[in-house]
């Protein structure tokens, strides 16, 4: 279970330089400070784990359902950036409230970064932690804007990096409801006979409102032919 868990906070880092290559390079470069910061201004906590304390953490049914709530929240929102996004290549204008999607680079990067931190900690013993916790911000101050270029400059493509964005949330989102909850389900279906009338009902809501649409579109169509022909 923790390699998997391991596995997931590999991606979700990926995932985080992949949505920093749509921000410009200070940009990541200052996200890569904040990321610094909060490893040199951590270590002090960091230092007081034990792997017996993490490898509880792993293994706590409720706080790793906790989590995969978050990896799915988190997981929507580049979801909801990625088709705001690809609306804008088309030339669609972007409301107001999805511009703050363009700046929300990862919040669950911070307890990758923690946990990161604790491993190091825990392999290089002997070593000074503060050494430790100054080396891997460094790390961070250089690998975040520094990959995010790469891919950049590698992917040219805006709209190729929005698709392999979009599916490497896709598979967090996925990784996270089935490998965080430690062999139970964290949205469990309840046990109840089919509504055929709620059933029939939705299915009619549906047709209804999929036949006013196509109505709807058509006759906005006319109208506008009818004053470009004016």
């Amino acid at each position: 279970m923790e390699l998997i868990i391991q596995i997931l906070m590999l991606f979700i880092v990926i995932n985080c330089i992949l949505k920093l290559s749509f921000w410009k390079p200070w940009q990541a470069a200052l996200f890569g400070l904040v990321c610094a910061v909060f490893i040199i201004g951590t270590y002090q906590y960091a230092i007081q784990q034990s792997k017996t304390q993490i490898n509880d953490y792993l293994q706590n049914t409720k706080a790793l359902q906790d989590a995969a709530v978050l990896v799915t929240i988190e997981s929507a929102i580049c979801f909801a950036f990625c088709f705001a996004a690809l609306r804008e290549i088309f030339g669609k204008t972007v409301k107001r409230w999805v511009r703050p999607l363009y700046w929300y680079p990862s919040l669950l990067i911070f307890p990758v970064l923690f946990y990161l931190l604790t491993q190091t900690i825990f392999s290089m013993t002997g070593t000074d932690f503060a050494t430790i916790a100054y080396i891997l911000a460094a790390i961070a101050v250089i690998v975040f804007p520094l990959f995010s270029y790469g891919i950049r400059y590698l992917v040219p493509e805006k709209e190729l990096r929005l698709e392999v964005h979009f599916l490497v949330s896709l598979f967090v989102c996925i990784l996270g409801l089935l490998t965080t909850v430690n062999g139970n389900v964290t949205y469990a279906a309840s046990e109840e006979p089919i509504n055929f009338i709620a059933l029939f009902s939705s299915i009619g809501l549906f047709a209804i409102a999929f036949v006013l649409g196509f109505f709807w579109n058509k006759i906005k169509w006319i109208i506008r032919q009818k004053k470009a022909n004016k």
